[in-house]
């Protein structure tokens, strides 16, 4: 139980669930952090493993070993104004799509509890989504060194601007959390951004015992300038054209994200889980990922072991435009479009995984993770790996080994 309370503190240093202050008079300053060090090997040499699928270099073409892959810093200061407003404003330094660790928000908020258990928040927060998804980035806060990707990958655009409520509830001996909020976002990225607006989710998390369940919904409407100019070439193919682009466009089509999770953690060891399921009528198609974490507890020491698997369940191929039926040069054209297009709709991610790590908490605020992972990319999927060289063969299998500091203060 000593574990599960550190990790339960490092959850409340950086999230919103909660931050204990002094009593000594408002309004009142704190300030708390957090942050990883880590280097990840992949025995792929012809692309790179980034846990960011934004970042612009990862482990294997551009490093054999790379540092940049889940190392970052984040800080986090929290001012209580009165009783039942504060606020609070996290700034994270990670690798980023255009090479530079330059400091981002992922939190800017005014929090105002309308009664213990009812509070509102207006400003930059995190879509609850996924069970952990509000300290995802705090290593320290997890059992693994990153999230599985399986199923943290599936929501394109993570932070929104906009609104939130919570309630808490008891029900008998279940203490329980309905969250709702509403807004947009966006996400740069090399030679763009994506864009989420309209944006809106529910979750609910119960806590029973040594049981947690998670459930969540939410929808957003993604936009991306570059997708819009390749299907606004597609129209200019007439009648054929224009159907297809109807067809797999995204501006103004929405995305939907369902989740279920569930965990049970008496102390000396712990078994979660979490299934979700995206589904668009675009390009983004439809998609399920799942996974499931053991560990067990041993003084100081965490190993644990996992599974994941993502898998497309819409079509990843598409015939395309009738090139024949096209004088030249507008047939080379056709046949161009359809390439990026079976490019495009084949980029999902379709893999199964196997991890074994082992934790070791050898002070307080600070534990050493050695994290072994085995990759099976199915069905010529790519498997989120960037930097592709054109010796690179999808479908194959990959080997990471990651090490990572993690640290909260």
């Amino acid at each position: 139980m000593v574990r599960q309370a550190t990790w339960l503190c490092a959850i409340l240093i950086v999230t919103q669930s909660g931050v204990l202050l002094a009593d000594s008079g408002l309004p009142n300053l704190e300030f708390n952090g957090f942050g990883t060090l880590g280097v990840v090997h992949s025995d792929e040499r012809n692309a790179d493993f980034v846990a960011d699928p934004f970042a612009s270099e990862g482990a294997g073409y551009s490093d054999d070993w790379s540092a940049e892959v889940d190392s970052r810093l984040g800080l986090q200061a929290t001012l209580r104004m009165t009783p039942q407003i504060s606020s609070v404003v996290q700034v994270v330094s990670e690798k980023r799509y255009d090479g530079s660790f330059a400091p981002a928000i992922e939190w800017a908020n005014v929090q105002y509890d309308v009664t213990p258990d009812l509070s509102l928040r207006i400003g930059r927060m995190v879509q609850s989504s996924f069970m952990t998804s509000e300290h995802r980035k705090v290593n320290y806060a997890t059992p693994w060194i990153r999230p599985p990707q399986e199923v943290y990958r599936l929501m394109p655009v993570a932070n929104f601007d906009g609104v939130d409520m919570r309630y808490r509830y008891q029900n008998g001996s279940a203490s329980n959390e309905l969250q709702l909020n509403f807004g947009g976002g966006s996400v740069e990225y090399q030679t763009g951004s994506i864009d989420a607006s309209d944006s809106w989710g529910v979750s609910h998390r119960t806590h029973w015992g040594n049981t947690t369940l998670f459930a969540s919904y939410g929808e957003l409407k993604v936009s991306a300038d570059e997708l819009t100019q390749f299907f606004d070439a597609y129209r200019l193919f007439g009648p054929s054209g224009e159907k297809l682009a109807s067809r797999y466009e995204v501006d103004g089509k929405r995305m939907r994200l369902m989740n279920l999770g569930a965990s049970y953690d008496p102390g000396t060891w712990f078994v979660m889980g979490e299934w979700a399921r995206s589904s668009s009528p675009s390009l983004l198609g439809e998609g399920e990922g799942a996974y499931m974490t053991f560990g067990y507890r041993i003084a100081e020491w965490t190993p644990y072991v996992g599974v994941a698997r993502a898998k497309v369940t819409s079509n990843t191929s598409e015939p395309g435009l009738n090139a024949a039926l096209y004088p030249p040069p507008f047939a080379e054209g056709a046949q161009v479009l359809n390439g990026i297009l079976n490019e495009l709709i084949s980029s999902g991610m379709q893999q199964e995984s196997i991890t074994v790590g082992a934790r070791w908490d050898f002070r307080p605020g600070m534990a050493l993770t050695a994290q072994y992972d085995h990759i099976d990319m199915r069905s010529g999927s790519s498997g989120g790996l960037i930097n592709q060289q054109p010796e690179f063969t999808p479908g194959e299998r990959i080997n990471l080994f990651s090490l990572a500091l993690d640290f909260v203060f």
